[in-house]
């Protein structure tokens, strides 16, 4: 497992120290109900077991300057090539998802040698869309999605990520 660094961040894999982070901020169900995968309630049981599986192109979200736990992003090669992330509440709004993502997006075609990537957004996180089309997605289509945290499907936008338009983006 490597770790990633950009302007702001460093992206590394995650340890049993960020256990208790990450337990805090996803217990939050206004950060849970974003995500597709995350139960809700979020107990410390499930953080242990999110680090203990130690799966490939996972990444702690940490601030550089005081090394503050900020969220996770990760790549998921198996599932498509889709991408995610998420932020503690705290630390929306100030361009972290968007820098996270960037890095993440450009180690997938730089390291990983991938030519597309895709992502989800549910309708009512139009934030998480405006990162994605800073990167240079494209919508790909909308569909019902499984929201483990909310128990139901939720209208979930499908953006689509290329090489081409990532690298067209940050030429730009």
């Amino acid at each position: 497992m490597c770790t990633l660094e950009s302007e702001r961040l460093i992206l590394r894999p995650p340890r049993p120290m960020d256990i208790q982070s990450m337990t805090v901020w996803l217990s939050d169900y206004d950060v849970a109900r974003m995500t597709a995968r995350v139960p809700h309630p979020y107990g410390e049981g499930d953080a242990e077991a999110f680090v203990a599986a130690g799966s490939a192109n996972r990444f702690v979200i940490e601030r550089k300057r005081d090394g503050v736990f900020l969220g996770m992003t990760g790549l998921d090669v198996d599932e498509g090539c889709e991408f995610g992330y998420w932020l503690g509440k705290p630390f929306w709004g100030q361009g972290y998802a968007t820098e996270a993502a960037h890095r993440l997006a450009l180690f997938a075609f730089e390291s990983l040698g991938l030519e597309s990537l895709h992502a989800g957004w549910f309708h009512d996180n139009p934030a998480s869309g405006h990162v994605l089309a800073k990167l240079g997605a494209r919508h790909n289509g909308s569909q019902m999605r499984d929201c483990r945290a909310r128990g139901m499907q939720i209208l979930c936008h499908d953006m689509l990520l290329t090489r081409a338009n990532f690298l067209r983006k940050q030429a730009a």
